[in-house]
């Protein structure tokens, strides 16, 4: 994996040797729940996780705080909003009002708005656009030479963090490779290097989200 890409963002200057004691109490202090390492053995393959966990396609993307987000309706110039989604989730469109757009797909928010704009516009046609996503912010711990922080851009993919973390070091076991996923409830994901490297079960595009944390034992 050395050199497959450039690294976009300076990682830490941490020393990579981690020992398991000190990458247990490193993951506590990153805020997973202690029942998501419950069990040293605990976890799911990832090729059994549902098709949900997927999603990687622009059109699948979901809107997120700080995302900047355009919406237009054709024919109409005047019904136009172009701006950050706030820290409330919302974005204001004229006409309608304060409109939540956190966590939707652009094109429900586009059909929610069109049912909205119907009693001022004769059948209005909306479009909504992410001009500009959030990073995707992901950290690494364990035998991986760059143990710190990365800001990826979205669509943000397992290989591309492990491109952008160095590689493996001589130390890691290639069998066990896990992302740790805060969430209800935690996710613990197991992959293999060569599940990686080959792609094996699309295990190289695996979507990371914000708040992931890449570990290599």
């Amino acid at each position: 994996m050395h050199g497959v890409m450039p690294s976009r963002i300076a990682p830490s200057t941490q020393s990579p040797r981690v020992t398991r004691r000190a990458l247990a109490v490193a993951v506590v202090a990153l805020g997973l729940s202690a029942s998501s390492c419950a069990s040293e053995g605990s976890y799911v393959w990832f090729t059994n996780l549902p098709r949900a966990e997927w999603e990687t396609a622009p059109d699948r993307y979901k809107i997120n705080v700080g995302d900047t987000v355009d919406i237009s309706v054709y024919g109409n110039d005047g019904i136009h909003a172009s701006g950050k989604v706030r820290r409330d989730g919302r974005i204001a469109v004229p006409l309608v009002g304060e409109v939540e757009v956190k966590g939707k797909y652009p094109a429900d928010v586009a059909r929610d708005l069109e049912v909205q704009l119907k009693p001022f516009v004769v059948s209005p046609r909306v479009t909504v656009n992410i001009d500009q996503a959030q990073a995707v912010l992901i950290s690494t711990l364990g035998e991986i030479t760059h143990v710190g922080s990365f800001a990826l851009e979205p669509p943000a993919v397992l290989i591309e963090a492990l491109s952008q973390a160095g590689g493996l070091t001589d130390y890691a076991d290639k069998s066990r490779i896990f992302v740790m996923r805060n969430g209800s409830p935690p996710q613990r994901i197991r992959f293999t290097y060569e599940a990686i490297i080959h792609n094996e079960g699309g295990a190289a595009a695996f979507p990371l989200r914000t708040g992931d944390v890449l570990i290599v034992e």
